[in-house]
């Protein structure tokens, strides 16, 4: 007995002096002070001069003219740039990259997408993209989540993603296989749902599978007849309603493709976060939108490349006649008091481009300080992010880029961003 409990007496020294079973003590968190000429205040709609954000780890501890300076703290001195919020697109395709859409999803296994995909979020992150929501894989299933997954655990570059699963369609609606052979069996690009029921099955596998949101078609295919946009709607109010309320039930949100009427008031009447697209709505509906506070976003850069690069004959004149009349459409649901946020499309189009998403927007009639506002702070609302990304605020996360000049005065300086980071770590200097 007396030898055991000499062991024991021994044992307990040891663990006491080795520290066995103890916690190993937290490293340091890196402080860095960012400075620059100008910082941008998003929400008063102008600049501070000169700019300072004061990071610990990956939150921002103090921003304005002047912040404290800890001792050890790496200072990082950009000299005469802006510095401001990471950009957020609250419409992309990281599963997409130009050339034939429908192709892509047949010829092109889901392993070499999901390569694709990663190469598409590091080019966003370093165009100073730091939070995006992807609106569909396009066939590639739960690899979406994977991504954002990798992108989360730090093991490859990328903003931070809102991931939906496949959009959810009717069978024969937008995406679906209907220009091939039915004996192929072709499969479509999104998830068949041909009823509430249905609906709501299919978002509770996404959910499980790692979706975020939901993204949902509710019309196509699109036509102009008499400079009206024609696009039948595929999912009814009720319809809506089921999948508005099954995703309320999870604490998440619907987002719709929809170009036109009935559809896009069936939407808002159902609750849905955002209009995608938006490309003709109904008085009544910016009225609900406007009540509502339901986000138009409206992608008007995919129209203009397909315009610009397409190599059917007939499909430039065609989208060059839908941007106009989306630019028209634009103004009315400006003066209705329609909100907005930024989305640019991209994935059709090259990655990290998408900035000139604002330049048209500000070109089609709003602001540089208003689209700044709905790209950061409505961006930041639509992506159920509020109060963590979109201001450069104590207690938000550190996503800080710099662009040269101001960007109120000029948004394409947000096209040419030279300094990012995203949750306190630099990935462009």
């Amino acid at each position: 007995m007396a030898q055991k409990s000499f062991s024991l007496a021994i044992f307990l020294a040891l663990v006491q002096a080795v520290g066995i079973g103890a916690q190993t003590p937290a490293a340091p968190e890196h402080v860095t002070v960012l400075h620059a000429a100008h910082l941008l205040d998003v929400a008063q709609g102008k600049l501070v001069s000169p700019g300072e954000v004061l990071v610990r780890g990956n939150h921002i501890a103090e921003a304005g003219s002047s912040v404290n300076h800890p001792a050890g703290a790496e200072v990082i001195d950009l000299g005469d740039k802006t510095l401001m919020p990471g950009l957020i697109d609250a419409h992309v395709h990281l599963f997409l990259h130009p050339g034939a859409e429908d192709l892509q999803t047949i010829v092109e296994s889901v392993a070499e997408r999901t390569i694709l995909a990663e190469l598409a979020a590091r080019d966003d992150l370093m165009a100073g993209y730091t939070a995006e929501r992807d609106m569909g894989t396009e066939g590639a299933g739960s690899a979406d989540s994977a991504v954002r997954n990798a992108i989360d655990k730090g093991l490859i570059p990328g903003p931070r993603m809102r991931m939906s699963g496949n959009a959810i369609s009717i069978l024969g609606g937008h995406e679906d296989a209907i220009h091939y052979n039915p004996a192929s069996h072709v499969p479509s690009n999104a998830d068949y749902a041909n009823s509430a029921a249905e609906l709501v099955a299919v978002i509770r596998e996404q959910l499980k599978e790692g979706a975020d949101f939901i993204k949902i078609y509710e019309t196509g295919s699109d036509k102009l007849i008499n400079g009206k946009v024609v696009s039948p709607y595929q999912y009814t109010q009720a319809e809506l309603e089921a999948a508005v309320t099954e995703t309320g039930r999870m604490h998440t949100r619907v987002g719709v493709h929809c170009t036109g009427e009935p559809g896009a008031l069936y939407a808002v009447k159902a609750g849905v976060a955002s209009i995608d697209h938006a490309f003709q709505l109904s008085d009544e509906t910016m009225r609900l939108m406007k009540e509502k506070q339901i986000y138009a976003v409206p992608t008007f850069t995919i129209s203009e490349y397909f315009a610009q690069h397409s190599e059917n004959a007939a499909l430039p004149e065609w989208e060059t006649n839908m941007l106009n009349l989306h630019a028209a459409e634009f103004k009315k649901q400006l003066a209705a008091g329609v909100p907005f946020a930024v989305g640019s499309d991209v994935g059709p189009f090259p990655h990290g481009t998408q900035a000139r998403e604002m330049e048209l927007m500000v070109q089609y009639g709003m602001s540089p300080a208003e689209v700044l506002k709905a790209d950061l702070i409505n961006g930041a609302r639509l992506l159920d992010w509020e109060g963590r990304i979109g201001e450069l605020k104590p207690g938000y996360f550190a996503d800080v880029i710099a662009v040269q000049g101001n960007p109120l005065e000029n948004i394409s300086v947000t096209k040419s961003v030279s300094f990012v980071m995203k949750n306190g770590v630099v990935y462009k200097k």
